[in-house]
């Protein structure tokens, strides 16, 4: 089983530290007087700008697709080492590709001690969200104050840079913050390192320009926050205050993140539709071994369904995994299964960007492919590949023009007529109506089914709570049967 994260919380005792001076070197101490730390306890800070989602870039070749932030505002204990971000934003409209209309989406997200969690903007509900402790954690100590506030408190270390001062420590011997604060004594830049499944030890860096007095507080009012080499955040900060009423208490009737569990359901002989979370699999039985579709979001998930799959189907190894595409949710759990021995079966680009990434450490919480060391296999393609016993063919066929990703396939058992994919078509429960327009990606994969010519009559998507019919796919883009004939 995957380890539990360890969650950054630092006891912080700055009052002391800066009323006695210290072994930290000059800078740091007047970086930290200048920016008041010691009658710091919170801050709020407001703002406008730009938000990208982490890991879902729609080519593995480039950046996090970005969102327009029309309200941020954060809030912060340092005391508590609790935290709370409400958002406003909506998807940036791309010219050259083809998605769902843009729509507003409210966020509130919390963060106190070791445990984070999200509320809903509509109503109470609060659910946990245990893998973004560390992230969440981390924007908290990359701060400016909050920075200086944790190197005062964990023996920080100076060292001069190109006329800057670089302040580095660790907090509880496993994570690293290295920070960069400038002859006028502030902080300009924070970088620290997280766990990722897929990118493994994770370079955050924050930057901080442009500081202004805030009412008396002295904050940046920009700031960009790269994760894993590209933008999570560009926020212009219009307004900041020090010592807010910050009080965030984990809620008593916080919704726990379910245990991780595999269901199934057998969609044919020796083909198993294996559910129970977000994020589905399939595993097909062959002559001499298993096939695997998908190996979603971490390496516990991809354990269970191992288990899973070697129960429905005993005495078989899994040779082969197949991979719809390269978005973290969906590829997180992959370095599992290269563990087990399996070759990944991947639309071609996906191969190199694999090939980079996982050369990254993962000694933050290492996986079973850290320790072992095994090399990755791949069938890399483009077009249509082909994994057959003599007896099942698994075809698998790259997606033509999906504005969701450029490197993606589905996935056509042919004796069977099962088409499988991802995120391409997310079928609802029988009784809500489909979305009005009609959603561009289904829309493709619908041209996608016709062009390959595949006869389909079972859909088992990899997101969604039932197994539907190709009948289904029309009505839920608006096709009548008349259309669907033409």
């Amino acid at each position: 089983m995957r380890k539990s994260r360890h969650t950054l919380v630092i006891g912080l005792a700055v009052a002391s530290a800066l009323g006695t001076g210290s072994l930290h070197a000059q800078s740091l101490q007047e970086a930290a007087a200048a920016a008041g730390v010691s009658d710091i306890k919170s801050v709020e800070f407001s703002g406008t700008g730009r938000w990208f989602q982490f890991g879902q870039a729609p080519n593995p070749n480039s950046a996090w697709p970005a969102f327009d932030v029309k309200s941020y505002i954060s809030d912060i204990n340092y005391d508590t080492s609790s935290a709370r971000v409400q958002y406003v934003r909506s998807q940036i409209v791309e010219p050259d590709r083809l998605r769902p209309a843009p729509v507003e989406q409210r966020g509130d997200q919390f963060i106190s001690g070791s445990t984070a969690w999200n509320e809903s903007t509509t109503g109470n509900a609060a659910n946990a969200q245990p893998a973004a402790v560390e992230e969440r954690a981390a924007e908290i100590w990359a701060t400016p104050q909050g920075f200086l506030k944790a190197a005062l408190a964990n023996n920080a270390t100076s060292t001069t840079v190109e006329g800057n001062t670089e302040v580095s420590f660790n907090v509880g011997g496993k994570y690293r913050y290295v920070g960069t604060i400038n002859p006028y004594n502030q902080v300009i830049k924070v970088r620290t390192w997280i766990d990722n499944p897929v990118l493994g030890d994770t370079l955050v860096e924050t930057k901080f320009s442009d500081y202004k007095d805030f009412g008396g507080i002295q904050f940046p009012s920009h700031i960009v926050r790269n994760q894993g080499g590209y933008p999570v955040l560009d926020i212009n900060v219009a307004s900041a205050r020090k010592n807010p009423g910050v009080d965030i208490k984990v809620p008593q009737d916080l919704a726990k993140a379910p245990a991780v569990v595999v269901n199934s359901e057998k969609l044919a002989e020796g083909v198993y539709y294996l559910t129970g979370g977000t994020h589905h699999s399939l595993a097909i039985e062959q002559a001499d071994h298993i096939a695997i579709i998908e190996a979603p979001l971490n390496e516990e998930r991809s354990q269970a369904v191992i288990a899973k799959a070697k129960e429905l189907i005993p005495n078989k190894p899994i040779n082969f995994v197949i991979n719809s595409h390269a978005h973290f949710d969906h590829a997180g759990g992959l370095r599992t299964f290269v563990d087990e021995g399996a070759t990944i079966v991947t639309h071609q680009p996906n191969q190199a960007y694999y090939e980079k990434v996982w050369a990254h450490s993962h000694s933050l919480n290492p996986d079973r492919l850290e320790k072992s060391k095994k090399a990755a296999r791949f069938e890399g393609f483009t077009g249509k590949h082909v994994l057959t016993d003599g007896k099942r063919p698994i075809e698998i066929h790259s997606i033509a023009g999906n504005g969701h990703n450029d490197a993606f396939v589905l996935v056509y058992l042919p004796n069977e007529k099962i088409l499988v994919e991802a995120d391409a078509y997310t079928p609802t429960a029988a009784n809500v109506p489909p979305p009005a327009p009609a959603n561009p990606y289904s829309v493709n994969l619908y041209d996608n089914i016709k062009k390959l010519n595949l006869s389909v009559d079972k859909i088992a998507a990899l997101h969604g709570p039932r197994v539907v019919t190709l009948a289904d796919l029309r009505a839920y883009i608006g096709l009548g049967e008349q259309q669907a004939a033409n």
